[in-house]
């Protein structure tokens, strides 16, 4: 055995030792802390003393869950298929569509691992930079367009986007859904945080044909650790992905009955979660801004957190990251997501209990001023 520790090692140990911490505060992968509600520990709860993990689900989801799924995205007509979690949707899409010669389009900013997805299927990349005031840190149909040919196969959408958190209009994706069209590419519609924001409008509504949504219950639910998502589709899009699917076997049982606890009560439990999170942005607004030199580029956010600006103030992203580490408090470097932009910015979770943003705001005068003066990191991810 080599004596040199792989990265794959190195980042699954990083990942434990955060685990590991008593009490860690995560505020940097933008899951959900809150407190669950009732109905949804009850769903898992009565899942395990019926003993329904010892068998498998169906190879698709549980057919009340794939109804409410639908229902819940608005989109009559279209057909859910259950994954482990958001990420399998996306792997089971780039899995089906790229291959050498073509390209998968997307934005810088953007969610890495599809990327990932594309490149080991042969694809090339394609990253449009959007973090710049100039365009108000979004996508253009104009520059959409100029980035898009015959090769390309898929085009990929985070709305709201992670990390920079903006939301796309309506006319927005109607207008990349008829780029995608006139180019023959599939428009995949990331809408992982779709429930944070106000006027979102999943692409199926203006290509009904020619777009997937993937979703995710990780986020607004909380469910993280189950793996719990799925991507939504027309009959036939729907039938290719299911073709080439991994999760032959289905998701977790216990995930998708509380997923669909969760769908029953999701009116009332949003209504509490946003409530929260907006508390939360407003508490890091207050606290950015007494500090010279950090800056919050886009608030408020549509996402649940918000990229913190550092550049001006001085420091350096994984100084602060790991300043923050010290105190038992996780939040993200920018690099995560963008090598182009990443040394601008830390991103900071919101959907968590207050007193985990009090403390990160009480603490943030002097974890600036330490990062300031901190050289010497350990490697980050």
């Amino acid at each position: 055995m080599s004596k040199t520790m792989s990265t794959a090692l190195i980042r699954n140990r990083y990942f434990d030792e955060l685990s590991a911490t008593p009490g860690l505060y995560w505020l940097g992968q933008n899951t959900n802390h809150i407190e669950s509600h009732p109905a949804v520990r009850e769903a898992m709860v009565r899942s395990i003393e019926a003993g329904e993990f010892n068998a498998y689900a169906p190879p698709l989801g549980f057919e009340a869950l794939r109804s409410a799924i639908v229902a819940d995205l608005g989109t009559p007509g279209a057909e859910a298929l259950v994954t482990e979690g958001g990420v399998n949707a996306l792997a089971i899409i780039c899995r089906a569509r790229c291959k050498p010669g073509t390209t998968f389009v997307t934005t810088d900013p953007t969610w890495k691992w599809p990327c990932l997805f594309a490149r080991q299927q042969g694809a090339e990349v394609i990253e449009i930079p959007i973090y710049d005031p100039a365009c108000n840190y979004r996508l253009t149909p104009e520059a959409l367009k100029a980035h898009v040919d015959e090769r390309t196969v898929i085009i990929y959408l985070v709305d709201p986007n992670n990390p920079l958190g903006i939301r796309y209009t309506r006319e927005e994706i109607e207008a990349f859904a008829a780029i995608a069209r006139d180019c023959g590419a599939l428009l995949v519609h990331d809408c992982t945080y779709r429930d944070f924001a106000d006027g979102h409008h999943p692409a199926l509504h203006a290509a009904p044909e020619g777009a997937v949504v993937s979703l995710s219950f990780s986020k607004w639910l909380g469910l993280a650790g189950l793996r719990i998502g799925a991507l939504v589709a027309a009959p036939a899009l729907f039938e290719e992905f299911a073709e080439t699917a991994t999760n032959v076997l289905g998701a977790s049982v216990i995930a998708q009955r509380a997923a669909q606890a969760g769908l029953a009560v999701k009116a009332e439990w949003m209504t509490k979660v946003r409530g929260i999170d907006r508390a939360n942005k407003a508490m890091i607004h207050e606290a950015v801004s007494a500090i010279e030199g950090l800056s919050l580029p886009i608030y408020p956010s549509h996402g649940n957190f918000l990229v913190l600006e550092t550049v001006a103030a001085g420091v350096r992203p994984e100084a602060l990251v790991e300043c923050y580490r010290r105190q038992g408090i996780m939040i993200r470097q920018g690099t995560y997501h963008t090598q182009r932009f990443g040394d601008r910015f830390v991103k900071v979770s919101t959907s968590v209990p207050p007193p985990w943003v009090e403390t990160f705001c009480a603490l943030l005068p002097e974890m600036v001023a330490q990062a300031r003066t901190l050289n010497d990191l350990p490697p980050q991810f």
